[in-house]
């Protein structure tokens, strides 16, 4: 207890050398543990493709589903009566040439290419797909529109 009352109080004085050495501290302890540009690296070797270009194109089959549910193969509309019946017209288009010749031996493996409007229902792709697999047909893929074609 202070009894003077006469006396005045000393302004209270921050002493900053504590604090500046506790930071330095910190900054020792974060230099020291802290690594610079070593990183750990993994040596791989990717493998390179030697096989040559296919000179020959795959024979296509193109099927096109639009917004309003038709299906055209290889540009002929076809009727949809089942899966059924799109895969007898699948099998139908692949013993044509691509000029819509009858061939002499239908193509026994051809790519089955899907080109859906992008309004058209999900079960109708779902319907060129199961026909695709009861043909027997596995080679499949599909038409996409690359961006930009769109305003």
């Amino acid at each position: 207890m202070n009894f003077r009352r006469g006396q005045k109080r000393e302004d209270p004085e921050i002493n900053l050398i504590p604090f500046i050495d506790v930071l330095l501290v910190v900054l020792i302890f974060l230099m020291v543990s802290t690594t610079y540009s070593k990183f750990t690296e993994l040596q791989i070797t990717l493998p390179t493709a030697d096989a040559e270009k296919a000179l020959d194109k795959p024979f296509e089959i193109n099927v096109t589903v639009d917004a309003k549910g038709n299906y055209t193969v290889n540009n002929v509309p076809v009727s949809f009566h089942g899966v059924a019946g799109l895969a007898d017209d699948l099998k139908r288009a692949a013993g044509t040439g691509p000029d819509g010749q009858r061939l002499a031996t239908p193509v026994a493996d051809p790519v089955i290419i899907v080109n859906a409007d992008q309004f058209a229902m999900h079960q109708m792709v779902i319907n060129v797909l199961e026909a695709a697999r009861l043909a027997g047909y596995d080679k499949l893929t599909f038409a996409a529109q690359t961006g930009g074609g769109q305003k």
